[in-house]
């Protein structure tokens, strides 16, 4: 990858989110040199990589650098402390990225100035490249700042750019909070062939192989999810046995409704607490 940087990535935070963004710029030809990161203690394996790339290390937030990029990746619940020193980085052309949950453009822009700043919400499969975000950048952020933090959030999966800031809590609820879903439906699909009078043990791992099977077929298939739902069934067969149950008044959509209203309803109010 090659990018135009005004100054250097600065990346706050070295846990599972920041290391997982650190390894894929560096997997994509980010030079190590043009990467600060900013943790008081790197886990031993981001504190390797690190080391392994010449990327730089701080404790704290340096005196005399400007940064291109501030890439915010840490807890929200610490943010209110992590934001204020990192104010002497900020530039005239620099953009800030937050990835932290719950935390408005506002907030930041309270503590770090009116600058360049996009709210982005990525989910935990990128951390194997294989993930989602949605981002809202406001309106100091430039066509080209625009296109840096895409390139940049990119490696980790597909970037999906949003209409209004709004919309960050709809994404949480779908996509952020969605992997938790999927988990749980192999729970679920585990325990059921348990009680059908499958072993425990085998009954996890064909719920787990399935849906980590169909997901790489839906990944990998032109067909949207309905078209691949319908080549399995047979009509009058297990699987539309399986289905009536699911399909019905009662069943998946109504359940996923709510989940997805609660979730959302969540988000806004930490939102809201910002």
């Amino acid at each position: 990858m090659t990018i135009a940087l005004s100054g250097p990535i600065v990346l706050v935070g070295a846990g599972n989110m920041g290391g997982a963004m650190l390894g894929g710029w560096l997997k994509s030809g980010v030079r190590g040199s043009d990467i600060l990161v900013i943790d008081p203690g790197p886990p031993p394996a981001m504190a390797k990589l690190i080391s392994d790339n010449g990327v730089s290390h701080a404790t704290s937030a340096p005196e005399a650098v400007k940064a291109g990029v501030i890439f915010l990746a840490v807890k929200p619940q610490v943010m209110e402390a992590v934001l204020p020193p990192l104010k002497g980085l900020v530039g005239p052309e620099t953009v800030v990225v937050s990835v932290a949950a719950g935390k408005t453009l506002a907030f930041i822009e309270r503590h770090l100035g009116d600058t360049a700043t996009v709210r982005a919400m990525p989910n935990t499969p990128a951390m194997i490249g294989r993930g989602v975000t949605g981002a809202f950048a406001n309106a100091g952020v430039t066509k080209a700042q625009r296109a840096l933090v895409h390139d940049l959030l990119k490696v980790s999966g597909p970037v999906e750019w949003l209409a209004t800031e709004a919309d960050i809590d709809a994404v949480t609820a779908v996509s952020g909070s969605g992997p938790a879903y999927v988990f749980y439906l192999v729970e679920c699909m585990a325990e059921a062939g348990r009680k059908a009078g499958l072993e425990a043990d085998l009954a996890m791992r064909l719920a787990r192989e399935t849906v980590a099977g169909a997901g790489e077929l839906l990944h990998q298939s032109p067909d949207d999810a309905a078209r691949l739902r319908q080549n399995v069934t047979s009509p009058g067969g297990t699987t539309a046995a399986a289905l009536a149950i699911l399909m019905a008044d009662g069943g998946m959509q109504p359940l996923f409704d709510k989940a997805i209203a609660a979730a959302r309803k969540r988000a806004e109010e930490l939102a809201g607490s910002a």
